[in-house]
């Protein structure tokens, strides 16, 4: 079953840990490629009994120079309790681990990435003790690719991008340049991109027009989420099939009627309606004893 965007927004750094290389040079940030990269534990809970997890925590290892801690946090709205925590994950990592922390958020809207990029002091006024400086990656600074040929010089950007973009005007131009270069691409590299970017994609409408697209378009995806895809294809069929059989005979179709209909997605409930749509003497009658 799909999950949150949340997940999808830092866990796309596990499954692609060279990804912020990509996420970084967008961001105009001069960091080495690294030479290779650990993906860490991200139980920061103590001996008390607070139990604290930043999302994602990468190990980035450089040819040369210092290697660099990387926490990634998926944040979905604006809570004044996270940077506190943030500031946390920073100074614990950095106490166990004895590197250099990194703090990446990913957000899904403008106002919340803007809001986490805030410089953020902690101390008294006068003299700040530390401050918070989180890199931030959103609609607002991650790039807008409906090009083929941008999506295949980098899958995990062009993967994050329409995470990130997932209410942007273009989602149908970004979600179409994905499948039209997923459909060459090798199924075990195809794969857990649907996955991540069905997820990413929540509830927003986006995530309707991708199930559709995956549908047409990457007819050889096979998984739990293909076989909702086509399930829920068949349900929105099945449903058009009832109330085009109840237009064709004249009857009137109230709209309470037609929104139970179309929001069911039982394929045998709807089979049962489909056969009363044919004898019912009203519209309301297709749900005689239920």
């Amino acid at each position: 079953m799909v999950s949150s965007p949340h997940e999808a927004m830092h866990r796309i750094f596990q499954q692609y840990p060279d990804l912020f290389s990509g996420v970084s040079e967008v961001l105009g940030i001069d960091f080495p490629r690294p030479a290779s990269i650990t993906v860490l534990p991200n139980d920061l809970t103590e001996t008390s009994p607070v139990e604290r997890r930043v999302d994602t925590l990468l190990r980035l290892d450089p040819e040369d120079g210092e290697p660099l801690l990387l926490a990634v946090e998926a944040q979905s709205g604006k809570n004044p309790d996270k940077p506190a925590s943030w500031a946390y994950y920073a100074s614990y990592i950095l106490n166990k681990y004895r590197l250099q922390p990194l703090l990446l958020v990913v957000c899904q809207d403008r106002a919340t990435a803007e809001w986490a990029a805030r410089e953020v002091s902690f101390g008294p006024r006068q003299w700040p003790l530390l401050t918070l400086r989180p890199l931030v990656a959103g609609p607002h600074n991650m790039p807008v690719i409906t090009d083929p040929a941008e999506v295949r010089k980098d899958l995990a950007l062009a993967t994050l991008s329409a995470i990130t973009h997932a209410t942007h005007p273009d989602a149908g131009a970004i979600l179409k340049s994905m499948t039209t270069v997923l459909r060459d691409t090798p199924q075990n590299i195809a794969d857990p991109i649907i996955e991540l970017i069905a997820q990413g994609l929540g509830k927003h409408p986006a995530a309707h027009l991708w199930r559709k697209l995956v549908t047409v378009d990457l007819s050889f995806y096979k998984s739990d989420l293909s076989e909702e895809i086509r399930d829920e294809g068949r349900a929105q069929g099945r449903a058009e099939d009832v109330l085009h059989i109840l237009k064709v005979r004249g009857m009137d179709i109230p709209e309470a009627v037609r929104e139970r209909v179309t929001d069911c997605d039982d394929l045998e409930i709807l089979s049962h309606w489909l056969e009363r749509a044919v004898t019912a003497p009203t519209a309301e009658d297709i749900f005689e004893d239920e």
